[in-house]
């Protein structure tokens, strides 16, 4: 039996072996390709279907389908400062514009929080003359404070 830590990783190195790209692992899941990333590399649980249907696809077996389909312990950092350099720097980003971002959503919204449950990301590469750009959508529904 495999955990899931332990089937994130077969599904890297998967990914590797097979060439298959996350999109088009998503797209035989039939889901977003930022939600089927971070449940393959351990932080949602998939269903039956999707688990099987990404292992398939990934050449793993049976261990792996019901290592994706297990509940997680979310949270994927090792340290509390990370030091893979491209996490290190959105944890930068928000250490510099974490409290810019929560006084424009108390302006703008009210008192209350953006949601990591009810959530939406997308990662697009955006080509521009000075050098290809990467834009990082953080949608998440509002939650206001009930006092």
């Amino acid at each position: 039996m495999l955990t899931k830590k332990e089937a994130a990783e077969a599904a890297r190195q998967a990914k590797v072996r097979t060439g298959i790209t996350w999109a088009q692992l998503a797209e035989t899941v039939g889901r977003p390709v930022a939600w089927t990333t971070a449940a393959l590399l351990g932080q949602h649980p998939m269903g039956k279907g999707e688990a099987e249907r990404a292992a398939e696809l990934l050449e793993l077996g049976d261990d792996a389908a019901v290592a994706f389909q297990t509940q997680p312990y979310r949270g994927a950092l090792d340290t509390a400062v990370p030091v893979d350099p491209t996490i290190y720097r959105l944890y930068e980003v928000v250490q510099v514009y974490g409290p810019t971002i929560k006084e424009l959503i108390h302006e703008q919204c009210g008192d209350g929080i953006m949601s990591a449950i009810n959530f939406k990301l997308d990662v697009e590469r955006v080509p521009d003359p000075k050098g290809d750009r990467v834009v990082i959508t953080l949608n998440g529904k509002y939650l206001p404070y009930e006092w």
